[in-house]
């Protein structure tokens, strides 16, 4: 008989259809890759809709082995006590209640935490930090972050923390990434240090001090699991962690 494989449950977004026969009409979805980069690395993926039931979210986190939080839409403000400024995105902030829920449920459990893009930013809102709402309006010059349209193309250098946990999973200093994000991590959260920044100074990836896996990285390595495969580290180490191998290594 084959070894259960672990559950990795991607939390889900909305879209809404602009046209076709159903104008409109909600969809619950998650972008694919996320999906491919969990099966490639030995996980077996299981999309989380959004809800508002916290019964149906504790189901969610009873199920699962690891959570991954997905990108999409801008973090709303108030969740970090400011008005919306005009270069703000879209909001959805019942997903963002959604997700502060299950990172709540989750480490209650003690299960692994990867944040993605949006879903860093949420970490950290969530433990008390904040955002800048466009990246313009940092006082620094902040380099491209927003690439255009191949996923698959890395384009900015990141340097890595020496001794935090993001270094140890992929052994560099200094990486390339893709970019695809408006906002930016502005004060991290007590809780949090910061695992890596852009040659800007832009904060790209922040980790727990002392919860054993809950990280946050706001560059998309999901897109890169076939392209660059130093990113699928990420994804194995979590499920290594969800299969609780991490211990005996």
């Amino acid at each position: 008989m084959e070894k259960k494989l672990p559950i990795i449950g991607v939390s889900g977004s909305v879209i809404i259809d602009q046209g076709g026969i159903f104008p409109g009409y909600r969809r619950s979805y998650v972008n694919e890759d996320y999906i491919h980069a969990v099966v490639q690395n030995g996980g077996a993926p299981f999309i989380l809709p959004v809800v508002e039931d916290e019964a149906v979210i504790a189901n969610y986190i009873d199920t699962i082995d690891a959570l991954i939080l997905s990108g999409g839409h801008d973090v709303s403000p108030q969740f970090y006590d400011e008005e919306p400024e005009l270069a703000l995105g879209d909001i959805y902030p019942a997903r963002d209640r959604f997700e502060f829920t299950l990172i709540e449920l989750a480490k209650k459990k003690g299960i692994p935490i990867l944040g993605i893009c949006r879903g860093a930013q949420v970490i950290n809102v969530c433990h008390g930090g904040s955002l800048w709402q466009d990246l313009a309006h940092r006082e620094n010059t902040t380099i491209k972050h927003m690439q255009g349209h191949n996923p698959e193309l890395v384009t900015h250098t990141v340097t890595i923390e020496e001794g935090t946990i993001l270094q140890g999973i992929l052994q560099e200093k200094t990486l390339r990434v893709n970019s695809f994000h408006h906002q930016l991590i502005k004060h991290p959260a007590r809780e949090f240090v910061i695992s890596a920044t852009a040659a800007d100074g832009a904060i790209e990836a922040i980790e727990h001090a002392s919860y054993p896996f809950l990280l946050g990285i706001q560059w998309h390595p999901e897109m890169l699991h076939k392209s660059e495969p130093l990113m699928n580290r990420l994804f194995q180490q979590l499920i290594d962690h969800a299969r609780g191998e991490e211990e005996s290594k």
